[in-house]
Order: C-alpha cells, then structure tokens, then sequence
C-alpha cells in the first residue's frame, strides 16, 4: 500500500509538460520619489538584457516605449480595478481595447495578470475574481487575441496550508469555491498558476526552524537535506519545496496539468534593526542563486526538467513604499540605474549580467571647448536631471575643480541613468565613450564596482530658471553672455527633441 501511494505521488509529475525553456524576469515597480522615464526604464533594460518584465498596471508610456524591443510584457489588472470589470463583460473588454489592441503587436505583450493577490490583499473582490478572468479571456476570444497572451491573477503562498513536506500541502478549504473554478479555468486555457514565492519571509516567520542557507539555495551536505517522507524526495531549498507544495496542493483538487510560473521572489538588501537579514551579502546570494536555478531548467523535485520561469521581485528600490526599511529595498538597482550589488552570474548568461567586465563610462572629450563643456555640464545638472551636489565644494566630486572633471562626472552619470545608450554620451561633440574609470579618490563612479559611496543614492532638487543655477554653474560661471544661454539652449533642444 506505502509503495502504491508513492507511486501515485510520482505519477502527477509526468502530468506537467516541459514545453519551453524557463525565463528569468523582473517585476516594475513604480513607489519611487524620482521614477526614471519610461524611456530610461527600457534602456536599462535592453542593456541589461532582461527580455521579460512584469507590469503592476497597463502604463500607456511604458508600453508605448516597450514597442519593437521584443521585450516579453506581463500587464496587469490593478486590484482597485478588478471589481468593475468582474461584474461587467463591457468594462473588460474596453480594459483590453485600450491597453491591449492598442498595443498589440508592437509592443509584445504575452500575460495579463488580472489583480493580484486578491485573496489576501482585496478579499471582498474575490468572489467575482473567476469573473474578471472571464471577461479578460472573452475579450481576448472576441479579439483572436487569445492564442498569443495568457491570462492568470498571482496568488500568495500563504493561500498553501502545511506545505511541508510538500507532499500534504492543500489550499485554505475556505477558499475552495473561488479556487476550484479557478484551476478549472487555467487548465482548459492552458496557462499558468501564478505564485508569488518569498523565502525571505518564510525563514523570517520560522523562528528558527528554516535554515538560513537553506532559504538561500546554498549547497547542503547530504545529511541536512530536507527529504519528504511521503515520496522521499529531497529539498535543498525552500524555493523548490514552496513551489511543489503548490503542485501538491493543486493536484489534491484534481488538477495537475497546470504548470507554476513565479510571479515574484526576491530578497531584502537592506532592513530595520530586527531585520538583520536583510543585506546586500545575502539579496545578492539569494537572487545570484535564483537565478542559476531558474536558468539551468533543473525544475523542481517533483517535476525535474520542468521549467520554473521567475519575475524577480524587483527592478528598482522603492523608496515611497511604506512599511519597515526592507520594503523599500528589494530591488536591484537605484534610481538612477546603478546595480544596488554586482550578480554573481559567471557562466549564467548574459541576463542581469550587471558586473563591471567590459565596463563604459562617458567622459569629457580631449580638447573639447570649454564654453561648450560648460553649456553640456549645466544641461546634464538641470533639464537633464543628474545629481550634481557632489560636485559642490567639500564633497566627494569636488576636487579636481575644473569644467573638465566636472562635466565628465556629470556625462558618466547621465550615460549610465540612461542605460549606456551611444546616443546619451555625445553632448554634441563635446563627450566620448571610454573603457576608462575616471573615478579617483573619494569620488567614485555610477559605473564603477564600489556601491558603498554616499552620493550615488541621493537624488538631484529640481533645477529650474528660478533657481540660482546648478553646483557647476555656481562654481565656473562669474559673467554669462547671451551667447552662452544660446549654447545652453541649444543643448537642452538637441536633447528633448
């Protein structure tokens, strides 16, 4: 009878098909008090060659600027959303006549996430979640849209009651009616069960009972490995285990043909005094480890070769975000584009790859004019919204006190906020592409390997007309001619155009 049950637990894993290569993605959040432009958004992620990203809504801009990138787009239903269009087929399918045929083709949107994480977060919408889902797919149908995009709502793990071992996993019985036609839903259109999976606070709420390498995929010797008794399979971290108790958990309600794709995971670098696991040394080796995991296909133990796709939760630290110190840290890069910490991806392919091989900076051209240098170096320090206090004097940027150092670390930095694109380090002429460091000193560059300087993270005042003039132009500037407004003018034209 022990031999029957296992098989019959072994048996769901064959009912997952392994149909495509596992994607690692990034979520995009936008609680930031200095939001990068959606342009700004895309070129960091071209350069960072991230080809899926998750949206938390259906941003005109964003997508508008994600057009023929090839870039693989999740949108989203926004919770405060979901409740008219769960009771009305109408509003679903205006919902998607304006943020999906209007985009679609052009701006390659594959998933629609309709809410998101409704049971916990919006509990009195969950009756008519089945609905929304509905109404999406229907819209989709009439739109012969529903073959290229899929639509699913991510769900919280905590919705898994007793996940380990995985094997007697089931979901919240309460929850039951809303689930069942939902699974039944995912299965007949052939998409995803989406899991939001946070190790993170599983180690966190486990008093000490979860391992902390174990949450952080860090190799285990043999005999501190977590084996399931029911089938005998063996976890090595508490992704894997999370991940098939929801496989165990659907196939409980007699679904198992429904693959798992995480819509979000991640790790804190930073938190308050009781969290003090939350660093740059363990987000970087949770994510670090994530994504290895994710790439080389392993799967899980129930469903080994099975892909896991995986959005990392997330793109950019949200400062505005309310909560303990660590919600505002969970991404992976500042606002500015410059990685919170260097991935340690080393033969993971080139996605995320953020290290400094093969590192660019932009710099002030040899024998540039000064006047001009000057007119480039004030742009990049007010309309082109670079941070420029540490170039004031008694900060770290100050010294050497010249146009020529000045603008160059005002050049790099707008280069690098703007994804390294060629087009953001020419100011007419007067700035180059250097595989040069110019950092020196106390004054460490946006590109450069050292993220523990204090200014990278601080953020530009609004500069204006209004204003006395920007750090450089208060430190090179006695007298300006209405020739040097003229050359300003021209730079903030051939910029915005």
């Amino acid at each position: 009878m022990a031999l029957l049950f296992l098989l019959l637990l072994l048996a769901v894993s064959s009912a997952v098909s392994a149909d495509e290569d596992a994607f690692i993605g990034v979520n995009i959040g936008t609680d930031l008090s200095d939001m990068p432009d959606p342009t700004q958004v895309v070129a960091l992620l071209k350069n960072q060659q991230i080809r899926h990203v998750r949206l938390y809504n259906a941003d005109r801009g964003m997508l508008l600027a994600l057009a023929n990138t090839g870039i693989k787009v999740a949108i989203s239903v926004p919770n405060e959303q979901l409740l008219a269009i769960g009771q009305s087929n109408s509003t679903a399918a205006n919902w998607v006549s304006q943020n999906v045929e209007a985009h679609y083709p052009a701006t390659n949107i594959t998933t629609i996430c309709v809410g998101s994480e409704v049971f916990t977060s919006l509990p009195n919408a969950a009756p008519i979640l089945v609905n929304a889902l509905k109404f999406i797919q229907s819209a989709l149908v009439a739109s012969n849209l529903d073959r290229q995009i899929k639509v699913s709502t991510p769900l919280p793990s905590s919705i898994i009651l007793d996940p380990f071992p995985p094997s007697q996993a089931f979901f919240n019985h309460s929850l039951n009616r809303v689930l069942v036609p939902m699974l039944s839903f995912l299965q007949s259109t052939g998409s995803y069960f989406m899991l939001n999976v946070y190790p993170y606070y599983d180690y966190m709420q486990s008093n000490g009972v979860i391992p902390l390498d174990y949450a952080l995929f860090k190799p285990l010797p043999a005999n501190r490995e977590v084996v399931d008794a029911n089938t005998l399979l063996h976890y090595t971290n508490v992704f894997d285990a999370m991940v098939d108790a929801a496989y165990f958990a659907m196939a409980s309600l007699n679904f198992t043909n429904i693959p798992v794709l995480v819509t979000e995971s991640g790790w804190p670098s930073k938190g308050d005094s009781h969290e003090p696991d939350a660093t740059l040394e363990n987000a970087n080796t949770y994510n670090s480890n994530l994504i290895r995991h994710v790439l080389n296909n392993s799967g899980t133990p129930k469903h080994p070769g099975i892909a896991v796709s995986t959005y990392i939760y997330e793109l950019y630290n949200e400062d505005t975000r309310p909560g303990p110190l660590s919600e505002k840290n969970w991404g992976l890069f500042d606002a500015n584009g410059v990685p919170i910490y260097i991935l340690r991806l080393t033969g993971s392919g080139s996605v995320l790859a953020n290290d400094t091989t093969n590192q660019t900076y932009c710099a002030a051209r040899d024998g540039a004019d000064s006047k001009m240098l000057q007119a480039a170096l004030d742009w990049a320090c007010g309309p082109g919204k670079v941070d420029c206090l540490p170039l004031l004097q008694g900060q770290p940027c100050y010294e050497p006190d010249t146009v020529d150092a000045h603008a160059t670390y005002a050049f790099d930095t707008y280069y690098q906020k703007n994804g390294k694109s060629p087009r953001a380090c020419d100011f007419n002429g007067v700035a180059a592409i250097t595989t040069t460091n110019p950092s020196h000193g106390p004054c460490i560059f946006s590109g450069s390997n050292n993220k523990n300087a204090t200014f990278l993270n601080s953020t530009a005042p609004a500069m204006n007309s209004k204003n006395s003039g920007s750090p450089a132009l208060q430190m090179h500037s006695n007298s300006i001619s209405a020739a040097y407004f003229m050359i300003v003018l021209s730079f903030a034209s051939a910029f915005l155009l």
